[in-house]
């Protein structure tokens, strides 16, 4: 786009925004300062693979409270380790990105104490019925280590699929319909507000 005649001079490049949701909030997290590893992924997930089912095995399959539970649980935790083994830290910098939104982002692979102190100012969406990234163990654990970040919206009813535009009817029973769906008690009619809310934080820390 900078080489864009057409939007060259409407950018300005060294104060950029960033905006990031699920793993794009890992993404905006890693921006901001944090810093994570696949082996705290591992340790997470043989912590907590009961209760974070999803943000370990994503969408190939989920719990349904019968006896092939275990199995699916097991085989995960194979794969798991196999796969994510590495300690080495991982980090993102780009001096380009002056302000951050991370809307119910990945969180449980980072240092939290990385985030205590983000680099620059950051923002927080967060969905409080969000099955996928259970909020104990992403957004909230970010919530708790850093006083400096801006809740901007708390929604006590929204999924993890809330903060996209309105998605096609999923067949219900399926695992994108439970993960992505909106709870049965959210209203959308909350999210322009939501928007003006990220709007107003982008405005507040980018422009002059």
């Amino acid at each position: 786009m900078a080489q864009d005649a057409r939007f060259a001079p409407l950018l300005v490049l060294d104060k950029v925004g960033m905006y990031g949701g699920s793993a794009g909030g890992h993404t905006a997290l890693s921006l901001a300062g944090g810093r994570w590893s696949p082996a705290v992924f591992k340790q997470h997930c043989e912590a907590h693979i009961a209760d974070d089912f999803s943000s370990c095995v994503g969408f190939i399959t989920r719990p349904s409270g019968g006896f092939l539970d275990g199995i699916k649980k097991a085989v995960a935790l194979n794969v798991i380790r196999q796969r994510f083994d590495d300690a080495a830290w991982q980090t993102y910098t780009d001096a380009r990105v002056q302000a951050i939104v991370a809307s119910v982002p990945f969180a449980a692979d980072f240092d939290m104490a990385s985030l205590a102190a983000p680099r620059i100012p950051l923002g927080l969406v967060v969905a409080q019925k969000d099955i996928n990234q259970v909020p104990r163990f992403h957004i909230d654990a970010v919530r708790a280590v850093c006083a400096s970040c801006e809740v901007i919206a708390d929604l006590p009813t929204a999924g993890h699929g809330t903060m996209l535009s309105p998605l096609p009817p999923f067949k219900p029973g399926t695992i994108a319909a439970e993960l992505l769906g909106d709870p049965p008690r959210f209203d959308r009619a909350v999210l322009p507000e939501v928007d003006r809310k990220i709007t107003a934080f982008f405005r507040k820390h980018l422009l002059p």
